[in-house]
Parts: C-alpha cells; sequence; structure tokens
C-alpha cells in the first residue's frame, strides 16, 4: 500500500479529470530513483505531452514502498524448483532473483523495470479511487 497525502490526491484526481476519467491516458513522462532512496515519477496525459517536467504532476514514492509493491507483485522473484538439502525431494516455490531494490537496479531488464514503475502507477490510482468510494460509502 502506498500512502498518499492529501495534496497528491488533490492533484492526482486533477490529473484523473483533466484525462476524462480514462486511467489509460496517464503515463510516465519521466522517473528517478534518487540514492535508492525515493523513486520519482512525473505523470502526463498521453494525449497532451508537456514540454518539460515542470508542467508535469511528481510524485515522490518511498524505497521502502516500492520494494514492497516489487515484492508483492513477485517481479523479483520466479517459479521454480529446489531440492530440500537434506530430505532429498523436489519441491515448487518462489525463487527470489535479487532483494527488490536491487533486483529493480542491477538485475531488471529495461522492460521489467517499466512493468515496475507501471505497476506503482497502478497501485497508485486504484488506491486513490478505492479509499475515495470508500469514503463516499461511509457518507
Amino acid at each position: 500500500m502506498i500512502k498518499i497525502n492529501q495534496k497528491l490526491k488533490d492533484k492526482l484526481w486533477w490529473l484523473i479529470i483533466s484525462v476524462d476519467y480514462n486511467y489509460s491516458r496517464i503515463t510516465i513522462a519521466d522517473h528517478d530513483l534518487r540514492d535508492d532512496d525515493v523513486l520519482t515519477l512525473w505523470l502526463e496525459d498521453k494525449q497532451d505531452f508537456k514540454n518539460s517536467l515542470d508542467d508535469c504532476l511528481q510524485v515522490d514514492i518511498p524505497a521502502k514502498q516500492f520494494a514492497k509493491l516489487i515484492r508483492a507483485e513477485n517481479l523479483n522473484s520466479y517459479e521454480g524448483s529446489k531440492i530440500h538439502p537434506t530430505k532429498n525431494y523436489v519441491y515448487r516455490t518462489r525463487i527470489e532473483i535479487n532483494e527488490p531494490l536491487a533486483w529493480y537496479i542491477d538485475d531488471a531488464t529495461q522492460t521489467e523495470q517499466q512493468w515496475a514503475r507501471e505497476a506503482v502507477l497502478k497501485q497508485l490510482l486504484t488506491e486513490l479511487v478505492e479509499t475515495e468510494a470508500h469514503g463516499i460509502e461511509a457518507w
């Protein structure tokens, strides 16, 4: 779960309204992972490209939350077989390639990195809509 403050919620709603509630129009214009501490995404409308990043919506995601999402989406692991060290039987399990952030920086292809960033965007929008819809039901 990604924590979203009220100011960011308002800006995300503005972006959603500006794309006429067509979430597929929201795209990641650029990204940056600073000092393994914060993932920054700049969001924009696919049909209204901006000339600079200053015109895009900047979203900062703490690296810990990004790492949790990578692990939850199983992006840094694969389904495989292992042999038990003492009992010598084979079993199926998830095999982790590397720790989430190390996987993203060192092991992931550009496509896999893009999938991870898109998963963050999807999670952000999903949480925003679900939390606001839940608030309306309670009201």
